[in-house]
C-alpha cells in the first residue's frame, strides 16, 4: 500500500468523523445542544456505551495470540503515557500555575475514547478496538492517579476505588472474563450491548462539535504556550511513539492501533477535570478544540505512515 492510498484511506475514515463532528456543531451553533445536555451525554457514554463498546470487542473466540498482543498493548500503553508525561514536565511549562496544570494535563492525555476507538473501528475492524480497549484501561488507571494529582494538587485523595472501579477497567474485566472463558452472552443481552457499541462514533462527535462551536475567535492561536501543547499533542509525541514502538518491533494492528490512541487530539475530560478543580477552563475547551481541528490532517498523516511499513 503506498503512502498516498494509505493516507486517503485513513482521511476517509476522519473526515466521516468529521462530517458527524460538524453536525455537533451546527446542532451547537442552532442551541439545540447546552452545557447540561452535553455533559449528560458525555456521561452516557463514559458509564455505558464505552464499557459496551469494549465488551463486544472482547466477545470472541480464545485466541493465545491475541491474548500475548493484550499483554504487550497495556505495556506499550503505560509506556507512552509515562513518555508522555515526562516530555511534558520538560516543555511544557508556564509561569501561571493553573494554565500550566491545563496544559500539561491536555498534552498528557490523549481523545483515546472518543476519537481514537471509531477509527480503530473503522480502520482495524474489532481487533483494533481489542488493542485499543488496553489503552483505554491504563488511560484510566494514570488519568485516576497522575492526571487526579496534577489538577487537584497535593491535597487531592488518590482511592483504589477511583482507580479501579471505573468504567474502562469494569468492560476491561467483563471482557476479559468472555474472552478467557467459555461463556457467552445470551443474545438477549448481546443485542442492546451491540447496540450500544454502535453510538461510540456518532455521539462522542456530537460532543467535539459542541466544543468545536466554542472557539469564537481563532485569536487564541497567539498563545504560544498553546500551540506548543498541541504541537506536542498531535505531531511530537506521535512521532517519538511511532519511532519507539516501531524500534521496539512492534508492527501490524496492535501497532496502528497504539499510534491512533497515542496521536488523537487533547481528551475531551480536559474540561471536565478543570471545571471540577475550578482551573483554567477556556483554555481547556481552546485546547480540545483546536487539537481536535488539526488532527484532521495531523492523524491520517501519522497514522498512514503505520500502513505502509
Amino acid at each position: 500500500m503506498t503512502m498516498i492510498t494509505s493516507f486517503l484511506s485513513v482521511a476517509q475514515q476522519v473526515l466521516i468523523l468529521f462530517i458527524l463532528l460538524t453536525i455537533g456543531f451546527i446542532c451547537t451553533k442552532a442551541k439545540f445542544f447546552t452545557e447540561d445536555c452535553i455533559s449528560g451525554i458525555a456521561k452516557f457514554l463514559l458509564y455505558t456505551v464505552t464499557p459496551c463498546v469494549i465488551v463486544n470487542s472482547f466477545n470472541r473466540e480464545y485466541d493465545p495470540t491475541m491474548l500475548t498482543g493484550l499483554g504487550i498493548s497495556f505495556l506499550a500503553a503505560l509506556g507512552i503515557h509515562i513518555f508522555c508525561i515526562i516530555i511534558t514536565h520538560l516543555f511544557m511549562k508556564d509561569s501561571e500555575e493553573s494554565r500550566q496544570i491545563v496544559l500539561r494535563f491536555g498534552t498528557v492525555f490523549s481523545n483515546c475514547g472518543y476519537m481514537a476507538l471509531p477509527l480503530q473501528q473503522a480502520i482495524l475492524g474489532s481487533e483494533g478496538v481489542f488493542y485499543g480497549a488496553a489503552f483505554i484501561a491504563v488511560f484510566n488507571l494514570v488519568n485516576w492517579t497522575y492526571g487526579l494529582f496534577l489538577m487537584g494538587g497535593k491535597e487531592t485523595k488518590i482511592t483504589a476505588k477511583k482507580v479501579f472501579i471505573n468504567p474502562g477497567v469494569i468492560g476491561i474485566c467483563i471482557g476479559l472474563l468472555l474472552f478467557l472463558t467459555p461463556l457467552e452472552l445470551p443474545t438477549l443481552i448481546l443485542t442492546p450491548v451491540q447496540s450500544l457499541a454502535a453510538l461510540n462514533t456518532p455521539l462522542p462527535m456530537l460532543i467535539i462539535g459542541y466544543y468545536m462551536a466554542k472557539i469564537t475567535s481563532f485569536s487564541v492561536l497567539k498563545d504560544k504556550k498553546l500551540v506548543l501543547s498541541i504541537f506536542l499533542r498531535l505531531v511530537f509525541l506521535p512521532l517519538c511513539v511511532f519511532g519507539i514502538l516501531y524500534a521496539c518491533g512492534l508492527r501490524g494492528t496492535l501497532f496502528t492501533s497504539m499510534v491512533i490512541a497515542a496521536s488523537a487530539p487533547t481528551a475531551a475530560n480536559t474540561v471536565v477535570f478543570s471545571a471540577m478543580f475550578k482551573r483554567d477552563s477556556s483554555l481547556a475547551v481552546a485546547q480540545v478544540a483546536i487539537s481536535t481541528l488539526f488532527s484532521i490532517l495531523t492523524m491520517p498523516l501519522i497514522v498512514s505512515l503505520t500502513m505502509i511499513i
